[in-house]
């Protein structure tokens, strides 16, 4: 018998995918946020000088910083929270850290650097549970070449697993921080059509797919166009409407759609249609509900109106936590 369990062991070591997956959560939150130069107070492995003047000024900065962004995630406590404007997997250690040990969250971090190195901004994934494997994609040459695609410096692929047999559920999840300002907008076109380039497969054969994360359009929701950077991001630019991705904010109750504070609606939640209908007969995961929490970031008495150059000069009791809010979709297990 012990030659057999031993057996076993080496067996599911091999091939990890044998494992036995993670049990469907009582719900599922999803969240994205943006957290403005989540960046520690050692500027010794920043090499650009925009990294080092948003980095914090001060050990006591980062740990106002650190606290509160902790301080919001444990708020919403999100089986999924996808983050943007990250240093480095140091800083997700601290985050990490003191989230488990302050408020009992153990979250498995998913991450890989990118390749923005004028800011040196990254992205990354934390899952409370499903998470199974993670990876970034690249251009071909030949898609290079075509001039038609430009890189997404800032992003990652994670995929989910819950529940076993018939019942197990799959997602794929796409964090994406694409470039910013008004002026990036055919670069950010270029980019959505790269992102479209990697997920048409999954699209096309009906798979739960999430895209998430900081887009930076200068479009809304109710201004999408089918020629704009986030149309073409949600497969909008094309005949045929069996590759649209569906936009969150379309179940949206909330007054206001705005997600930064310049008052833009820069931050969405993207899905393939599985993920809106009920699949009748078999358990399903569906998308219950959505909201912004501009509450939870916004301190003090009024909320701040400009934090470009001057964040740290902000007295800490009326510095919000960020310019960006979260913005959190819950989902259901339905059997």
């Amino acid at each position: 018998m012990n030659k057999l369990v031993h057996a076993l062991a080496l067996t599911l070591a091999a091939f990890p995918s044998l494992a036995l997956a993670d049990p469907p959560p009582e719900k599922l939150v999803i969240a994205t946020w943006n957290v403005e130069w989540f960046y520690d107070n050692y500027a010794g492995d920043n090499y650009a000088d925009l990294a080092k003047q948003q980095s914090a000024p001060s050990r006591p900065d980062w740990d106002w910083k650190l606290a509160g962004v902790a301080d919001v995630i444990q708020r919403i406590k999100p089986t999924i929270l996808c983050l943007q404007e990250i240093e480095n997997q140091r800083v997700l250690f601290y985050l990490t850290r003191k989230l488990k040990q302050d408020y009992g969250l153990d979250y498995t971090v998913a991450y890989i650097e990118g390749g923005d190195f004028f800011t040196e901004q990254d992205v990354a994934v934390l899952a409370l549970s499903g998470l199974t494997e993670y990876s970034v994609k690249r251009q071909t040459a030949e898609m290079f070449a075509s001039k038609e695609y430009y890189n997404v410096t800032k992003h990652i692929f994670c995929q989910f697993e819950w529940g076993s047999g018939a019942d197990t559920e799959r997602l794929t999840l796409v964090n994406v921080h694409l470039r910013a300002q008004p002026e990036a907008t055919e670069i950010r076109k270029k980019q959505g059509k790269l992102i479209r380039r990697w997920i048409d497969g999954a699209v096309k054969g009906g798979e739960n797919l999430i895209v998430i994360g900081d887009v930076n359009t200068d479009e809304t929701f109710e201004t999408t166009t089918s020629g704009g950077d986030i149309g073409t991001l949600r497969g909008l630019d094309t005949p045929a409407s069996d590759d649209d991705l569906g936009d969150l904010f379309a179940h949206y109750k909330g007054e206001s759609k705005e997600t930064h504070l310049v008052h833009k609606q820069f931050d969405h939640i993207l899905t393939t249609p599985s993920l809106e209908a009920d699949a009748p007969g078999k358990s399903d995961l569906v998308f219950k509900s959505i909201a912004i929490h501009k509450d939870l970031v916004v301190r003090g008495q009024q909320q701040d109106a400009d934090h470009m150059d001057i964040f740290w000069k902000i007295p800490q009791d009326e510095r919000d936590v960020s310019d960006h809010y979260p913005v959190v979709a819950e989902f259901e297990f339905k059997r």
